[in-house]
């Protein structure tokens, strides 16, 4: 009981950080490709709306200060942005000055976006300089030739966010006005952090960092933003030792290949990581750009119908996480409760989460790599019509994004773009998958990539499927292979969906029990008729997990779901971060599986 008090007490702590600190969401948002010269410009901004789309007509763009105020980077819907506007936002701007330091001359100056819902025009002193789509990928506007060091500038954003046009993504966003089912309060705008940052000309740009453990080596692919004679250092550090020191020029088709001896593993159970520092000297050998970074060894793929981790059978037990928050909404309160979340999954008894529906800020996927905690990444596909070709378009350049941005991180261990596309069709969606397919092999190679959860499969690594089947011995039944006989699966009746060829079979959404106090009962909702009592809680999830741990080919699960959100009350924990349960019962049972469990 005590361990669950200080639970609470670390989530409510968060949620109230940003009400103590005049620049919420402080902390250094991209902590894998971090440098020093960075101003945050998270806090209060100036807003209106426009719901008649005329802002330009009144020459919003031209305006030095809105009527109103609002704290970046929450968005309108939420508490903590203090405006809490609930209805739908077609179009609103955003203004605040920013003041350019004076020893930023002679760099490159970026102005950074975490994610912005959903297309966003920039300006800064009334010219427009760049427009961006997607609601969820991060993004970076060079604004050096429109900003001088040691002044002021006016910066303005038009956002424009038309949920219910089936061209852009959605995730879990009502689309009506109530919240309802499984669909929730709505995201507009700014909901992650900006910053400004200053960069030599011929710094780093980005870097793909693929661990290699069969051959013991750290292979470092490096981009720069102008290629040069100019050479980069790359040191590899254990602690304060030096492991590894390689030096390349500065050219983009340069690879730094890393020998890594003594080599320790990342994995949920030891997540190791090693710290990376990237040094681009100039010809005399002085430090022209230094970046940040770290790196975890391992390994994962899949064959025989298994899922690997670093060359090892491993159990995925995954819980489903959707990333709301009761004050934020999208976006966590705080550092410390993106950090607690992961907790609290591991307290449970999970080994990871499936992050449903949502493109979780890069600071989550931190946590995850230092804490040891498998992720899966997925995209706010939701309320996107798959047969659209403008909204594949756009689909595909905002999960792009995604992929080069979370490429990195050693808890990401499988894209799924996708969650139940059930109405996708034989020719849009069909080759859409097959784009996908390739274009996120082509930027990165190293992770199954699970076409669509539960099922509509078209190419995938993994076989997932959906099932709230609430008996044991019943979903026992359901799952069971039997020679000759179609394996269970949420789609058959489509002659252009992929047949099971061996890929790791996994149940990435099952159980939901709901649990909640009987005055809730008529807003709210879990799967199947509602335990009456702790005991029949505790009996119905025993027997569900028994039942697939004793379905051999079943390989990992995705439990639904960590916490309630809104009127969803299928969490095992409160929506507050609260438990619900004796959470040693609860991580007993799911732990009933061993995460080494090779059947």
């Amino acid at each position: 009981m005590k361990k669950q008090l200080i639970t609470l007490f670390l989530f409510l702590l968060g949620s109230c950080y940003s009400f103590a600190n005049s620049s919420p969401r402080s902390e250094y948002p991209r902590p894998q490709f971090e440098r020093s010269a960075w101003i945050n410009l998270n806090g209060t901004w100036t807003f209106d709306f426009d719901f008649g789309e005329t802002g330009k007509d009144r020459q919003f763009q031209n305006i030095q200060n809105f009527s109103k105020q609002i704290t970046v980077p929450f968005c309108p819907e939420s508490k903590l942005s203090g405006v809490e506007y609930t209805d739908f936002i077609n179009c609103m701007w955003y203004q605040r000055k920013i003041n350019i330091p004076a020893d930023w001359s002679n760099k490159k100056i970026f102005l950074n976006f975490g994610a912005v819902d959903y297309y966003t025009e920039i300006y800064i002193d009334g010219q427009v300089i760049q427009r961006h789509y997607g609601g969820s990928s991060s993004f970076s506007v060079d604004i050096t030739r429109y900003v001088k060091p040691n002044q002021t500038h006016n910066l303005v954003l038009m956002v424009k966010d038309d949920l219910r046009s089936g061209l852009q993504t959605g995730g879990k966003q009502s689309s009506n006005f109530y919240s309802g089912g499984c669909s929730y309060t709505r995201t507009t705008g700014i909901w992650q952090t900006v910053w400004l940052e200053a960069v030599a000309p011929a710094g780093l740009k980005s870097t793909f960092i693929r661990p290699d453990i069969d051959q013991k080596q750290l292979v470092i692919s490096p981009e720069f933003y102008q290629e040069s004679d100019n050479t980069l250092e790359v040191i590899l550090k254990d602690g304060n030792k030096t492991v590894a020191q390689k030096k390349v020029f500065c050219n983009n088709s340069s690879y730094v290949i890393l020998p890594v001896k003594n080599m320790k593993l990342w994995s949920p159970e030891n997540p190791f990581l090693y710290d990376i520092i990237f040094l681009v000297k100039d010809k005399n050998g002085k430090t022209i750009d230094e970046v940040k970074s770290y790196a975890g060894m391992r390994k994962v793929h899949t064959a025989n119908g298994k899922f690997y981790l670093n060359n090892e059978p491993y159990f995925q037990r995954l819980v489903l996480d959707q990333g709301y928050y009761p004050d934020g909404i999208w976006t966590a309160p705080s550092d410390e409760a993106l950090k607690n979340d992961i907790l609290l999954g591991k307290e449970s008894g999970f080994n990871g989460a499936r992050l449903h529906q949502k493109v979780f800020e890069e600071r989550y996927y931190y946590w995850a790599d230092k804490l040891g905690y498998l992720t899966w990444g997925e995209s706010a596909s939701w309320v996107m019509n798959t047969d659209n070709e403008l909204a594949v378009r756009n689909f595909i350049s905002e999960w792009s994004e995604v992929v080069i941005r979370d490429r990195n991180h050693p808890s990401l261990v499988t894209w799924t773009p996708f969650n139940e596309t059930w109405g996708g069709g034989e020719i849009v969606y069909a080759r859409m998958i097959r784009d996908l397919y390739a274009i996120t092999k082509a930027m990165d190679p190293t992770r199954p990539f699970n076409d669509a959860s539960g099922d509509n499969h078209i190419l995938t690594d993994i076989w997932s499927v959906h099932t709230y089947e609430q008996d044991g011995q019943r979903l026992f039944d359901q799952l069971k292979f039997e020679e000759g006989k179609e394996l269970y699966r949420n789609n058959r009746d489509r002659k252009y969906l992929a047949v099971y060829e061996g890929q790791p079979y996994m149940v990435d959404e099952f159980g939901g029990i709901g649990w909640m106090s009987p005055e809730e009962r008529k807003n709210s909702w879990g799967y199947g008729n509602l335990p009456q009592t702790e005991e029949e809680f505790y009996a119905r999830l025993e027997g569900q997990i028994k039942a697939l741990k004793e379905s051999e080919h079943v390989t990992g699960f995705c439990y639904t779901q960590l916490t309630d959100v809104e009127q969803e009350k299928n969490g095992i924990y409160y929506y507050s971060r609260a438990p619900k349960l004796d959470m040693k019962r609860i991580r007993a049972i799911f732990e009933m599986i061993p995460s080494s469990h090779a059947h």
